[in-house]
């Protein structure tokens, strides 16, 4: 932290000083054009461009009358940024060129230098959740394509040349669900006909002398008024866990009443397969149909075993050595579908439908064996979940006036989860009843509108409104769940351009969000830990919770430099009502007494931070200097919950600080081009209630590569990730009645090394 921090500093304050003295040397005045409509970005589309004159240079165009035309060239990076630039709510944009830039193999690995996102669980591992503003669990919405994913669908896992650009508002918009507390991030999949290559990549990750191969192809096509891109990838991966773990039980005093050892290691393959195929037809009046299936097939195969050694403690452990074999599989297919009807006077109707299936299936046997390795007892556990859903959604939209666009609309959503769950021990069923079997019903409706208006030429605002209803109904064996909320949620963004300093602005926002219980919290039926202790209790819901309704004011200043760089700094404060939280405590069940964690609201907290980002190329601030591009994040977040002892009574999981340093340099003596990343999240406490203690390891990621480009269709990229491997610490602490429950792991996590040949054909 001691090195970062001075480095994130410099980058910001020294590069901003330098850019603001340059900027009052020498600022070329601003002109105003009408912005065009630009696929999949309507803010963007109904708002005008403020565009740069470009600087006297001797590459310029003479008319047929002697007058000097400009010619402007642009590129990706420009795009993004005019984009994050021209829009009135806060919305940051990182297209192709970021996704390509490391090689990575998941988006998880380039989430996770973005400004303000952290990952959980242990560095390449994923599992954890995306986190912005070091919230998750239901606080940072994902999206894909603008629409929720279905329930257990892993965004990160999602390949980077499967997706166009990665959008991430940091406060909510009409449009979309305003459950989005701490922000919004869109994955946009591969769009539509751009180029007549067809781009073909073949990757190989190695972990531990462990192979993970990926092909990925791209085939743009058009014939007539039809265009497509067909995306496909096939992906293969094989991982090794190593994990060890020390659960004890003290009393008060200090006396060890037991003290347990655990290692963990085992060994998993991955098969995966992703098609995301986009067809767009424009008809003869103008109209346009575009259509994308979605196809994800996952197939996954471990084995794991574990070591008991106990020390301390009466009641000898439930084994000594357990093997797990488990096996899953499962298949989401979903299409996406938008219909845009142009209408006169520049009003145009969108309607939006999709709809799909997503089928999980997953079976694992666990054989307990004592110490002289005879088998004592076996496990059964088998695990079915179905999810159909359909929805359907539209906006219509109309110019009122120069800079001046509204735009009304519905979205409603209806979807069915139907999931069996079978435990046995020794083929007899453990439980007489278990949470994991469940059939719920889910239906949404919302209805929004919202004004857009260049108030004048340095002021824009968006006004927008939402309301939004949700209502859950399900019945399993005798545990009946009626859950129905709404919200209504205002929501103001605005946008000021600084007079006489043409590249600085400044954005606020007041909005209203909410976040909405998650289903598995809803229903009460109770499921069961076969080792049933305060660090490994029972899990019931309650179907009574309300969702947690937050105020939210952000702040922000920007500075663009002369290209495609940026410096930014913004703050938040998020203001929060009906807080969920789960708390474990003994209760008297059917079973006799178990430690139960149950979800409940508990009341008020707040939660605080500033965010800075400094990314530009070198030759900005030195026109002789190198070929580099500078990227530096760093998020610093508070917060707190009433009713629950300081210091560490904050929100779940969330981390204190975040940081990334990159750079990237491109050679002129030779096609090389070299680059990497440090990222940065230091050890986290968060007092989760009056007895409970939890704690995620700091982790350090360092990631390189270099691309060697042989000539305009051919590159090879070599890249290494996670170079600092290291422990990943992971633990939690309860105590109640003067008796005190430890659980702390570690687990190793491995350097990845990544071969990837880039061609088109």
């Amino acid at each position: 932290m001691t090195k970062l921090l001075p480095i994130a500093c410099l980058a910001l304050l020294g590069a901003g000083g330098a850019a603001l003295a340059q900027d009052q040397a020498a600022a070329p005045p601003r002109q105003e054009d009408q912005a065009k409509p630009a696929a999949q970005d309507d803010a963007a589309a109904r708002r005008r461009v403020q565009a740069q004159a470009k600087q006297a240079s001797p590459k310029q165009a003479a008319t047929a009358d002697g007058q000097i035309q400009q010619v402007t060239v642009t590129g990706s990076r420009a795009d993004d940024t005019e984009t994050r630039r021209n829009s009135t709510a806060s919305k940051l944009v990182y297209g192709r060129e970021e996704l390509d830039r490391n090689g990575d193999s998941n988006l998880g690995e380039v989430l996770k230098r973005l400004p303000g996102v952290t990952m959980g669980g242990p560095p390449g591992r994923g599992g954890g959740g995306i986190r912005m503003r070091g919230l998750g669990n239901g606080y940072t919405q994902m999206l894909v394509n603008g629409e929720r994913p279905p329930p257990g669908f892993s965004l990160e896992s999602i390949p980077p040349d499967q997706v166009e650009r990665i959008e991430i508002m940091r406060g909510p918009v009409a449009e979309h669900s305003t459950q989005a507390i701490a922000g919004t991030i869109n994955v946009i999949l591969r769009e539509g006909y751009r180029q007549k290559d067809v781009q073909l990549r073949l990757a190989d990750n190695i972990e531990q002398g462990r192979h993970g191969a990926n092909v990925s192809v791209t085939v743009p096509g058009k014939v007539g008024s039809l265009t497509w891109m067909l995306n496909a990838s096939l992906m293969q991966n094989r991982q090794h866990t190593d994990a060890d773990s020390t659960d004890a039980d003290l009393l008060a005093n200090g006396t060890v009443q037991r003290m347990q050892y655990i290692h963990s290691y085992g060994d998993g393959r991955s098969r995966g397969m992703h098609l995301s195929p986009r067809l767009s037809y424009k008809f003869d009046n103008g109209d346009t149909l575009n259509f994308q299936p979605f196809v994800v097939v996952n197939r996954n195969d471990g084995v794991y075993d574990a070591t008991v050694n106990q020390t301390a403690g009466l009641v000898p452990p439930e084994f000594v050595f357990q093997r797990a074999i488990s096996h899953s599989s499962g298949t989401m297919a979903r299409g996406f579908g938008d219909w845009v009807h142009k209408m006169e006077d520049g009003a145009r109707l969108d309607v939006k439908f999709s709809g799909g299936v997503n089928h999980n299936d997953s079976d694992s046997l666990r054989n307990n064996f004592d110490g002289s390795g005879k088998l004592e007892r076996f496990y059964t556990d088998i695990d079915t979940t179905r999810q159909h859903s359909f929805s359907s959604g539209g906006k219509y939209s109309r110019p009122l006036g120069e800079g001046h666009h509204f735009a009304a609309g519905w979205d409603g959503e209806v979807a069915r989860l139907a999931q069996v769950h079978v435990a046995e021990g020794d083929n007899d069923p453990l439980y007489d009843a278990s949470g994991a079997n469940l059939a719920a019903d889910t239906r949404r409706l919302a209805f929004f509108a919202q004004d857009e208006w260049d108030i004048t030429t340095q002021w824009s605002g968006y006004f927008g409104l939402r309301w939004e209803g949700i209502r859950t109904t399900s019945d399993n064996l005798g545990y009946a769940v009626k859950n129905t909320s709404s919200v209504f949620s205002p929501v103001l963004h605005t946008v000021y351009r600084i007079p006489g300093h043409d590249r600085d602005q400044v954005r606020a926002s007041l909005t209203r969000s909410y976040k909405a219980p998650a289903l598995n919290d809803l229903i009460a039926a109770p499921s069961f830990s076969s080792d049933n202790r305060a660090t490994r209790p029972d899990r019931s819901g309650n179907p009574n919770l309300k969702p947690e309704l937050a105020k939210g004011l952000d702040l922000a200043y920007e500075h663009y430099l002369t290209r495609s760089g940026i410096l930014s700094a913004s703050a938040f404060v998020r203001d929060i009502d009906n807080l969920m939280r789960r708390q474990t405590t003994l209760q008297q069940t059917a079973l006799g007494p178990r430690w139960v964690s149950t979800p409940m609201n508990i009341g008020h907290a707040r939660t605080s931070g500033v965010e800075l980002e400094a990314k530009f190329q070198l030759v900005e601030l030195y026109p002789n200097g190198p070929d580099v591009d500078l990227r530096t994040n760093y998020s610093r977040f508070w917060s707190s919950v009433d009713g629950i002892p300081g210091p560490y009574n904050r929100l779940d999981q969330q981390a204190r600080q975040t940081a990334n340093f990159g750079v990237d340099y491109r050679m002129k003596a030779v096609p090389l081009t070299v680059g990497g990343n440090f990222n940065w999240t230091p050890l986290t406490l968060v007092q989760s209630s009056v007895a409970e203690l939890d704690t995620s390891g700091m982790k350090r990621q360092l990631d390189l590569y270099g691309v060697w480009k042989f000539s305009a269709n051919t590159q090879l990229r070599v890249s290494g990730n996670n170079l600092f491997a290291r422990r990943y610490e992971s633990g939690r602490v309860v105590q109640t009645a003067g008796l005190v429950q430890a659980l702390d792991t570690l687990t190793r996590t491995y350097t990845t090394l990544g071969l990837r040949l880039e061609l088109k054909i």
